[in-house]
């Protein structure tokens, strides 16, 4: 006869005491993640909020894309940005969040473009009503440098965007675009239906991301903005923001960083590239347009963007200045005898460029205002002064 099994008591104890003591800590911790403000209350940036617009900063790190998200801001948008921090700043992201700190204004996301699986999932965890897409590397000279790194960030990485917008129901792209891609026109000034020539990698990248977007447009409900602007100058006039790039690109930065380097002592001097171009003193001449108007300008192509329409228009002042003059009036702002080196002209630079802005003055009311040339190197270099270290020494971040 087989003797029977009787189950140890102690060893039941122990069991059923295990058993209560992981569903007492399941029950502390469902509690604790309750009590939880992330818990208890969605993420504002996760969901569509009657009346407020959601609005995706791709590099809102950087110079232009750090006034805009100012500029959004101040206007009452909830703004995203996501940066890799490449060409961008965390001080002025820093600087953001403190003139914003209230929830559901502003959120930062360390995140590269280039990676789709990264994009993807911050589309699927944030309810955006629209993108404007700033990122971008944005050198002549290095792009004809280094012309692989600009069709990937530029091209490939506009790609990107496009299809998490398109995956996840995003209907307003403002596109951030050049003069660039006009090349060097038989005719001045620009307009929109100036034929497109690109003469550089930048210009060449930034046309086929146009092309890439009016493509995808053609059978989509999208409200597309394609802005073409030229030459970026100036800062934020309340000083709080400015331009800060990496010291290893300065040789192929703008010109005003240029003069203020050279004001400062930074570089011996400044070196203007090509004196023998058809114009009237031999220097290019440039269509220069404060900061703050180019930002009005993205605005305003926010508010009037329409499902299933493309507007592309020229950002400029209508007026070109050459080189020289531009030289002139950096002395004039910062009140030092800069000294001016003469060399041979710049691989991929153009003669002269300068914009007609009549259809974005007749369609979106935009003119630009800030048109002293001095006075906004007078605001950019103020800010300069202040910060002679940019935002301060960049911080390495983790993805």
């Amino acid at each position: 006869m087989r003797s029977m099994d009787y189950a140890d008591p102690k060893k039941k104890s122990n069991i059923v005491g295990k058993i209560l003591m992981a569903a007492t800590l399941t029950a502390m911790c469902i509690l604790m993640l309750k009590q939880s403000p992330n818990f208890s209350s969605p993420s504002h940036f996760s969901h569509h909020e009657p009346g407020v617009v959601h609005v995706l900063v791709t590099g809102g790190a950087g110079y232009i894309g750090s006034h805009a998200t100012l500029r959004l801001l101040k206007d009452s948008y909830r703004v995203t940005v996501v940066d890799n921090l490449s060409r961008g700043n965390l001080g002025a992201i820093k600087v953001l969040q403190q003139l914003f700190p209230e929830p559901g204004r502003l959120q930062f996301i360390y995140a590269d473009l280039g990676d789709a699986k990264a994009v993807h999932k911050i589309f699927s965890e944030n309810a955006f009503d629209a993108v404007m897409h700033f990122a971008a590397v944005a050198y002549v000279g290095e792009s004809t440098l280094d012309p692989l790194k600009y069709y990937h960030n530029i091209t490939s990485n506009t790609l990107v965007v496009l299809e998490a917008m398109a995956a996840h129901g995003v209907k307003t792209l403002i596109y951030s675009s050049t003069c660039a891609t006009y090349g060097e026109p038989e005719k001045m000034p620009i307009t929109e239906v100036t034929p497109q020539l690109p003469i550089n990698p930048y210009g060449k990248a930034k046309k086929m991301a146009e092309d890439i977007i009016l493509d995808f447009h053609k059978n989509s409900d999208m409200a597309v903005m394609i802005l073409r602007y030229f030459n970026v100058i100036g800062s934020e006039p309340e000083g709080r923001l400015g331009e800060a790039p990496r010291p290893e690109l300065r040789e192929h930065g703008r010109i005003s960083g240029a003069c203020f380097d050279a004001a400062r002592g930074i570089i011996s001097g400044l070196k203007v590239r090509g004196t023998d171009y058809k114009t009237p003193d031999g220097t290019c001449i440039r269509d220069y347009i404060d900061v703050t108007d180019l930002v009005d300008a993205h605005v305003k192509a926010l508010e009037k963007a329409k499902p299933r329409h493309v507007g592309i228009y020229n950002v400029g002042t209508g007026r070109g200045r050459s080189v020289k003059e531009f030289v002139e009036a950096c002395k004039k702002a910062t009140g030092v005898p800069i000294k001016v080196d003469f060399l041979p002209r710049r691989p991929g630079d153009y003669a002269e460029v300068y914009s007609d802005p009549t259809k974005i003055r007749n369609e979106l009311n935009w003119t630009a205002k800030h048109t002293d040339l001095q006075k906004s190197l007078q605001i950019a270099w103020r800010w300069q002064k202040v910060h002679l270290n940019g935002y301060g020494t960049p911080q390495v971040m983790s993805a």
